[in-house]
């Protein structure tokens, strides 16, 4: 084969410049885009035999713009940017790269887990602005914190990511209940498995890990909401269509539960003035749970293994 040539399309959110991408750089002739809005894809690709993309769309139409593409390797875990459909009928190799978020995100669960806890953020605002130095007392609080120990940790979805964060939980004294569709086939130590609606009763956090499908899109919304502890705590790092945004708004604004951490929406980037933004304890992070340095070195390890293996004629993590 001659010297393949590599285009990414979006790298920027992988690698903002932290990184090197000497090892894709290797194996043919390698342009990188830090951004490729719609209208240009066609054109920025035309000439790749091998393309890859983390949320740029390659759709049908696209696709069959691109006869040269013969690969397509997403920077991602979700591919539903590519239409897998006309990839195939155009004899497109698609692959993906799995797990490399897994610690990251497990770890962002908890990140906000704490600050609800232990609120470090806003008592150190408090000492800053002189709260400190001007108190009677040589402790104080801002507002009762808490301990995770003792707590029951629910936990929605049970791949790998659900599975990293039990890990956590249990070593912070938790009690870990779950649901999946898909639960180990062996009993996974310590974790009980729940339905959903008894996993929302019992939980103080609720932590959702499922794959968005048209089955479970808006799960949790007023009724589910209900259902859980006015003291519970909702973590979403999943994805932004598990939830209900404006159901969502009516129970924490009304006390149905106590507290939301959200590293994802339902539009990304949301529009100015999103629902969620300026709501009491709703804690909102820009999608970037997974996006640790390790955690994009290992994402850029693995799309390079991709290539690697594809240009050996023996192709890996295929998701068709």
């Amino acid at each position: 084969m001659h010297m393949p040539t590599i285009t990414v399309l979006d790298g920027n959110t992988t690698n903002p410049g932290d990184l090197a991408w000497d090892e894709l750089a290797n194996l043919g002739t390698l342009t990188v885009y830090d951004r490729t809005p719609q209208d240009k894809v066609v054109e920025r690709a035309a000439g790749a035999d091998i393309v890859l993309t983390n949320k740029t769309v390659l759709d049908a139409e696209t696709l069959a713009q691109l006869p040269r593409l013969r690969c397509i390797s997403v920077l991602a875990t979700g591919y539903n940017i590519v239409d897998l459909q006309a990839a195939k009928a155009h004899g497109i190799t698609v692959c993906n790269v799995k797990g490399y978020a897994s610690s990251a995100v497990a770890q962002h669960v908890f990140a906000f887990l704490l600050e609800f806890m232990n609120g470090i953020s806003r008592h150190n605002r408090h000492v800053q602005e002189g709260g400190w130095a001007a108190s009677p007392d040589f402790s104080y609080t801002l507002f009762p914190t808490r301990e995770l120990a003792g707590k029951t940790l629910g936990i929605y979805g049970f791949g790998k990511i659900g599975q990293q964060v039990a890990v956590l939980g249990q070593a912070f004294g938790m009690k870990v209940v779950a649901h999946s569709n898909h639960p180990p086939s062996d009993t996974w130590p310590g974790v009980t498995f729940f339905t959903f609606e008894e996993m929302l009763k019992t939980s103080d956090v609720v932590t959702l890990h499922a794959p968005l499908s048209a089955q479970n899109e808006g799960i949790i919304n007023q009724h589910t909401l209900s259902l859980m502890k006015a003291s519970a705590l909702l973590i979403n790092t999943g994805r932004g269509g598990l939830v209900n945004e404006p159901d969502l708004k009516w129970a924490l604004e009304n006390d149905v539960i106590a507290g939301a951490g959200l590293d994802v929406l339902s539009a990304e980037p949301p529009a100015s003035g999103n629902i969620l933004t300026g709501i009491k304890n709703c804690l909102i992070t820009p999608h970037n749970a997974w996006a640790t340095k390790e955690s994009r070195q290992r994402l850029l390890h693995e799309s390079a293994g991709n290539v690697r293996a594809f240009l050996a004629g023996i192709p890996v993590n295929l998701v068709q």
